[in-house]
């Protein structure tokens, strides 16, 4: 392929390309290099898209987001989700905390996929068998309340179905509506193995659950029995104390006057509570025995209010705070958790008063009937009409609200099903101690053992319709406490029953469903005996720090309980994501992220890498400036494959491309052979994939992150790339050429491995753009570690680094314009003369200097005094002529006029501070600006007399 050097020079929008270039004595090789470099990247480009899934960077100005849905559905059908055993290296594995059915996709969800998929691509890119296990959750409680909520519009409520026709439809709204998160979740690259995507209600998963249940019950660890629960009024079910989330909020605290039985009228003590409707619940009033206030009634009785003289014994108790309220403390054990444990060490009775709707039952008397808050307020009136009401006042509490309708939850002793976990959480906490399980970050480990050194029984019984029925049968006529029958079915529950009661015995399941936390923690997902012994011991649990307790905790105690072994080997917690001012996201703000709106703004790229640089355990604040910021390393990312396309041999010359892929990196006698900047950035890629492998093995994701952002834009884009142009274009030895090409070729390809498991999609589009790709990126090999790197060379191309920044600096700081080419003195001992002066070339492309006037010797210029010296670093020095840069006696003028300026306003400055007047009356803070301004002001005004100075006497010089 050949062209006429005059063909060539007669297109002037090549020429315009960059004006620099061209004003070099090698014009015609340079264009006729560029000329080739554009026909034979639109060669590469409709190579690149012949499969019509790809599309290189030389067709398209920058990465389509729409592509990336038509990339994952290639991956998925090429099977590359799937783990491959004939690597025969040790599986990883990564089980997915399975998002809710009814969800749909949130910041959360983003944060999780992200750091899962970058584990799974990164592994699979090692070459190990891996597998990220995905399945839903059928979330018992938040879809019977979307269910609901859509039959109450069709003016349907549940219990006019039956239990039957309601499941039903609770199916087939999952069916219609249910792989929502899941789609949801394959947009944002998830590589999971579909294929084995479970579902927590499937047969086989539900099968597990009910044998867990039955070998857990066998072995006495779960029981039944009637204890104080989290009782969610709205939602009429138990739920866990996990589910509950407190909250800051203004009440009041009323004081109320209980009076000392037999005693006279100002015998009485007052009590401070924020609920006094549940006074009908109470069975004691306590004092601090301490408390001299109220020794005399200890022992004695008193009248609740409003419950026809009901009396109460006074007694004493260190639990108590004398501190609080009046000192004196109603015990309601039915209605809360701490004056329950009160009356169960002390031996009182317990009373109820709420019935399951919120409503009080008939022991509150003639509130009966009445809704907890309006027996509240009518409870007030009438104590007020009685003289029974002292005051009431604002107060702040910790309000108890359900996680999932926002209610307030009501404590409340009800029959249920609990698990004993102290046995399992003894073995928990061994598996920490014996390093079988490692919790990343570390400091979260001291938070799992103080949980599960203080572990209470699992309430594990909710009264709902959705869900694993508990698999319990009760005898019609006999003892439900006592007499029930636990079995895998109703046939195999009858035979028990028939067994030891005779044939004409009827039988009944309990109402009650499992929790859902207890349903996912045990249906494990669908993997051989062989597989799970593969598998586990491997694997990692990836998910947000505030669920360690609701799953993580639980997980690894079923699966030691079941296995014998812990289920993964790794917890990794990753924090909250927050809006750009630190806040937790909600509707109430306004301040919700979508994560799809986002994908179709940023990319999905720019999003997960965005995500991705927070810091293991802690909260991230997500703002649009993270997000642009990656967004345009996105597109630099792109801009730079395209430029390695533009630069590359064309697919038809195979003697260029055997030169090329001649050359390899992974021998030390080569690397030395490199011109200094490939030898300098092959050298600190090398490095790169060490620290960065390092630190994805350790889980360090931020850092590879950071390192490898660090590395592509500041190393390779802003310095290689741009010094590559000097023997790619300029160069007559085709060698040279060569050797650069090769050296993009290599570091680029590298670069897009490393950042694949966090980019993957606009990596892979890349990938497939460059010529020679055998494979997908997907399942590329990582790259090799401990190759060698030459540090003596890292140093020298870091003095030219510097030397090329002073320049630059100079330049700018006298305004030089960008294509003025000026000329230079280098200073420097013989050794860095030697190796500076052999990338002349580079030094002048990136400084933009003269060739024919850059000189190098081993002391200051002759005309020294007439320019501007800039040290680069020790023995590296450089003289700038003025006289090239500027036309010295317009910038002497020009800054005089400047400095006559600047000095009126520091003297004005200076005026407002030397005023008493201003210094004492304004604000501190308009004081301490004026101060920092007036001391900016100083530092120019110092700055510019000093140049003025120096140009000055560079014209005495001269004359």
């Amino acid at each position: 392929m050949a062209f006429s050097n005059a063909s060539l020079l007669s297109s002037c929008s090549l020429y315009r390309l960059n004006p620099v270039l061209f004003s070099h004595r090698r014009c015609s090789v340079t264009l006729y290099r560029l000329h080739l470099r554009i026909l034979k990247s639109r060669f590469l480009a409709v190579a690149a898209s012949d499969n019509g899934v790809f599309t290189s960077p030389e067709i398209a100005k920058s990465f389509d987001f729409t592509s990336e849905e038509r990339i994952y559905n290639w991956w998925d059908s090429q099977g590359y989700f799937k783990p491959n055993f004939d690597k025969g290296s040790e599986a990883f594995v990564v089980t997915m905390p399975p998002p809710n059915v009814t969800g749909s996709l949130h910041m959360g969800h983003a944060m999780f996929v992200t750091l899962e998929d970058i584990m799974i691509r990164y592994h699979r890119m090692r070459g190990r068998p891996t597998l990220w296990l995905p399945g839903t959750d059928h979330a018992g409680i938040a879809t019977q309340l979307v269910v609901e909520r859509m039959l109450a519009s069709e003016g349907i409520k549940r219990v006019e179905l039956g239990r039957e026709e309601f499941t039903k439809r609770v199916w087939e709204w999952k069916e219609k509506y249910g792989g929502t998160i899941t789609n949801q979740i394959r947009r944002l690259g998830a590589s999971c193995d579909w294929t084995r995507e479970h579902f927590t209600l499937d047969d086989q998963l539900s099968r597990a659950v009910i044998d867990a249940f039955i070998k857990l019950h066998e072995k006495g660890l779960i029981y039944q029995g009637s204890y104080m629960v989290n009782w969610s009024p709205n939602l009429q079910t138990a739920v866990s104390d996990l589910e509950v989330e407190y909250s800051e909020e203004p009440g009041t605290l009323y004081h109320i006057k209980y009076r000392v039985a037999g005693g006279s009228r100002s015998d009485y003590l007052t009590i401070a509570t924020t609920r006094p409707e549940t006074l009908f619940g109470d069975t004691a009033v306590a004092v601090n025995p301490e408390d001299g206030r109220y020794t005399k009634y200890i022992g004695k009785s008193a009248i609740v209010p409003m419950t026809f003289g009901r009396h109460v014994p006074i007694i004493a108790d260190k639990y108590v705070d004398k501190d609080f309220g009046t000192g004196v403390l109603k015990i309601s054990p039915g209605h809360d958790h701490n004056d329950y444990l009160l009356a169960r060490k002390l031996g009182l009775p317990i009373l109820n008063v709420m019935n399951k709707d919120g409503t009080l039952n008939e022991v509150a008397g003639l509130y009966s009937g009445l809704d907890r808050f309006e027996a509240r307020k009518k409870l007030w009136s009438e104590l007020e009409e009685t003289g029974l009401a002292v005051k009431k006042e604002a107060h702040t509490s910790r309000v108890p609200r359900s996680q999932r309708g926002g209610e307030i939850i009501e404590p409340l002793v009800s029959k249920q099903w609990f698990v004993t976990m102290e046995p399992m959480a003894e073995k928990a906490l061994e598996a920490v101690r014996k390093g079988e399980l490692t919790i990343m970050p570390e400091r979260f480990e001291k938070i799992y053992n103080h949980w599960l050194s203080n572990i209470k029984d699992w309430c594990i019984s909710r009264q709902l319709w959705w869900g694993h029925r508990i698999p319990v049968w009760y005898v019609v006529g006999k003892d439900s406490e006592e007499d029930y029958i636990v079995a895998k079915s109703t046939d195999e529950a009858l035979k028990k029953a028939q067994q030891k009661y005779g044939k004409d015995v009827e039988i009944y399941q309990d109402p009650d469903v499992l929790d859902t936390w207890f349903s996912s923690t045990l249906g494990w997902p669908d993997v051989s005996a062989e597989d799970f012994r593969r598998f586990y011991p491997t694997s990692v649990l990836e998910t947000g720090h505030d669920i360690l307790f609701f799953w993580v905790a639980r997980m690894v105690m079923m699966g030691i309980e079941f296995t014998g072994t812990v289920p993964f080997t790794n917890v990794y917690l990753h924090g909250l994501i927050r809006d750009s001012q630190g806040r937790k996201m909600s509707k109430t703000l306004g301040n919700v992220i979508d994560p799809l709106d986002t994908i179709k703004e940023f990319g999905t790229d720019a999003l997960r890498f965005t995500l991705a640089l927070g810091t293991a355990g802690q909260d991230l604040n997500l703002s649009t400036e993270r997000l642009t910021s990656n967004k345009a390393f996105t597109n630099k990312l792109w801009n730079a494959g395209k430029f390695v396309l533009q630069n590359l041999p064309t697919r038809s010359d195979p003697s260029a491309w055997e030169s090329l892929l001649a050359q390899k990196f992974d021998k030390e006698e080569f690397l030395l052979r490199l011109p200094l900047p490939e030898c300098w950035v092959v050298s600190k890629l090398h490095i790169l994939v060490d620290a960065v492998t390092t630190s994805y093995d350790k889980f360090f994701f931020n850092d590879v992150a950071r390192e490898t952002y660090d590395f592509f834009w500041g190393d390779f884009a802003d310095w290689y790339i741009e010094a590559s142009k000097a023997h790619l274009y300029q160069s007559e030895d085709q060698a040279v050429a060569s050797t650069s090409q090769a050296v993009l070729l290599y570091v680029y390809e590298n670069i897009l491995k490393m950042l694949h498991p966090f980019m993957p999609f606009v990596t892979e589009e890349l990938w497939q753009a460059l010529p020679n790709r055998k494979e997908a990126l997907i399942v590329s090999p990582w790259p090799l570690t401990s190759l060698p790197r030459n540090l003596t060379a890292i140093k020298r191309f870091e003095n030219l680094q510097a030397l090329t920044r002073a320049i630059r600096n100079a330049r700018a700081e006298y305004s030089v314009e960008p294509a003025k080419r000026i000329s230079a003195s280098i200073v420097a001992t013989s050794d860095v003369i030697q190796y500076i002066s052999r990338e002349k070339d580079v030094l002048a492309l990136l400084s933009r200097l003269d060739m024919q006037s850059i000189n190098f010797m081993d002391s200051p210029p002759g005309d020294a005094n007439q320019s501007v010296h800039l040290v680069a670093g020790e023995g590296l020095e450089a003289y700038l002529p003025l006289a090239d840069m500027v036309d010295i006696s317009a910038e002497v003028q020009r800054l005089s006029k400047r400095l006559s300026k600047m000095q009126t306003e520091y003297e004005g400055l200076l005026a407002r501070l030397n005023s008493p007047k201003f210094v004492e009356k304004a604000p501190e803070e308009v004081v301490r600006g004026v101060r920092e301004k007036a001391a900016e002001a100083e530092e120019k005004l110092n700055l510019t007399k000093t140049r003025l100075s120096f140009l000055q006497s560079t014209i005495l010089v001269s004359e």
